[in-house]
C-alpha cells in the first residue's frame, strides 16, 4: 500500500473537494470544517459538469445547497484545470508522508481491523471510508463501530448492528471482489471481562476487536482478570489499545492502565488473539516496552488506524514505523495478510 501523493491537475471538482477534506482530517482540523467540504462534494456528485461550468461562469455555484464561498472557489479552479489554491496550500502543509520511516512495512499492510464510521463516533459515511481505503491501495478493511454500552460514542444496539451488516453486504456486492469490507465491531470489555454485544450477533461478524474503555484506573489485579477473560473469549480476535493511554492531543494525557502484561500477552498467544499496534498519534499504544514483550513472546500483531475519518486511514504508517523499529516481522502482522487468510484466522 502506497502513501497518498499530491494530486496533479486536471482533477474533478468533486475529487478536489474530497482531497481537501482528507488533508484537513489528516491535520486533525475541526470535524465541522471538514464536513463543509464533504457536503459540497456530495452536493455536486450528480450535477453534470456542463451545468457546473455554466454556473461557475454565471457566478451561481452557491445557489446549489451545500456550496459556500470556499467550495465554490475550489470548484471553479478545478474546472479550469488547475490545482485549487486552497488545496495546493494544504498539500504543502499536510501532504507529506506522516513518517519518513516504516514505508517498506506500510507497503505490505493491505488491511485494517479498527475503523469507525458515522454510525458510531466517526465523522464520515461507510461508503466514504471505503472509497478512501481503495484510493490508498488497501485490499480490505473491517468496519468496527462501537458497541452499545459506549453511549457517548453512539454505540450500536443489536438492531442497529443488524442494519449495518445489511449495508456492508450491499457495499461488497457493489465492489464485486475488488475490495472487501469485513463485518466487525470494536466491542467494549465489561468489568467482568464479558463482551458488550449479544453472542449470536458476534457470531455473525467476520472479526471482533475488543477494547477497554471504562474504569481504566482499576487495580492491576482486577484489570488483568478483566482482560484475560476477554482474550480467552473465543469470539475475540484483536486486543485493542491495551493500556488505554493518551500521550498527546486535544483530549489531554492519560496514564497507562496497570495490568500483568506478560499474563495477558501469553493468553493472546495461547488463544491466537492479535495485539493491536494502535497507530493514532495520541495513543501510541502499546508502549515500546510492551510491543517488545509481545514480540518476544511470539504474539501476532495487528497494525490498525483506529480511523474516525477518511483522512486518518493512512495513520497506519505511524504504526508501521513503530513495528519496523522494533523488528516485528511482516508475517506476524495480520493486516499484511490476504483477506481470506484473515477471515479464516478470525473464525479459528
Amino acid at each position: 500500500m502506497e502513501a497518498p501523493t499530491a494530486p496533479q491537475a486536471p482533477m474533478s471538482p468533486q475529487d478536489a473537494l474530497r482531497r481537501v477534506g482528507f488533508l484537513l482530517e489528516r491535520a486533525r482540523e475541526s470535524p465541522y470544517r471538514v464536513a463543509a467540504f464533504r457536503r459540497a462534494a456530495e452536493a455536486i456528485r450528480l450535477v453534470p459538469e456542463e451545468e457546473l461550468r455554466e454556473r461557475a461562469a454565471a457566478g451561481t455555484l452557491k445557489q446549489i445547497k451545500g456550496i459556500g464561498d470556499s467550495s465554490a472557489a475550489i470548484i471553479g479552479q478545478a474546472l479550469r484545470g488547475v490545482v485549487p489554491a486552497y488545496l495546493a496550500t494544504l498539500e504543502e502543509q499536510h501532504g507529506a508522508p506522516l513518517s519518513w520511516d516504516g514505508a517498506e512495512l506500510y507497503a505490505a499492510v493491505v488491511g485494517d481491523l479498527h475503523v469507525h464510521s458515522n454510525w458510531s463516533d466517526g465523522g464520515s459515511p461507510i461508503d466514504e471510508m471505503v472509497l478512501t481505503a481503495v484510493e490508498l491501495g488497501q485490499d480490505w478493511m473491517a468496519l468496527t463501530d462501537h458497541s452499545p454500552r459506549l453511549t457517548i460514542a453512539n454505540g450500536l444496539s443489536r438492531e442497529r448492528l443488524a442494519q449495518q451488516l445489511t449495508h456492508v453486504d450491499a457495499i461488497n456486492a457493489t465492489l464485486a471482489g475488488t475490495f472487501r469490507l469485513l463485518k466487525g465491531i470494536e466491542v467494549d470489555i465489561h468489568l467482568d471481562g464479558t463482551l458488550d454485544q449479544d453472542p449470536d450477533m458476534l457470531d455473525q461478524l467476520d472479526v471482533v476487536t475488543a477494547s477497554v474503555h471504562s474504569k481504566l484506573r482499576q487495580p492491576a489485579y482486577e484489570m488483568t482478570a478483566r482482560m484475560l477473560a476477554a482474550v480467552r473469549n473465543p469470539r475475540t480476535n484483536v486486543l485493542g489499545h491495551c493500556t488505554g493511554r493518551l500521550v498527546t492531543g486535544g483530549r489531554g494525557k492519560r496514564p497507562e492502565s496497570q495490568f500483568d502484561a506478560e499474563k495477558v500477552f501469553r493468553a493472546c498467544l495461547e488463544h491466537d488473539v492479535a495485539v493491536e499496534i494502535n497507530s493514532r498519534p495520541e495513543r501510541q499504544d502499546p508502549p515500546d516496552e510492551l510491543i517488545e514483550l509481545a514480540r518476544d513472546l511470539g504474539c501476532l500483531f495487528s497494525i490498525n488506524s483506529d480511523a474516525h475519518a477518511p483522512g486518518q486511514l493512512d495513520m497506519k504508517l505511524l504504526g508501521c514505523e513503530r513495528a519496523e523499529r522494533h523488528g516485528i516481522p511482516a508475517e506476524r502482522i495480520v493486516t499484511t495478510w490476504p483477506v481470506e487468510d484473515v477471515v479464516a484466522w478470525a473464525k479459528g
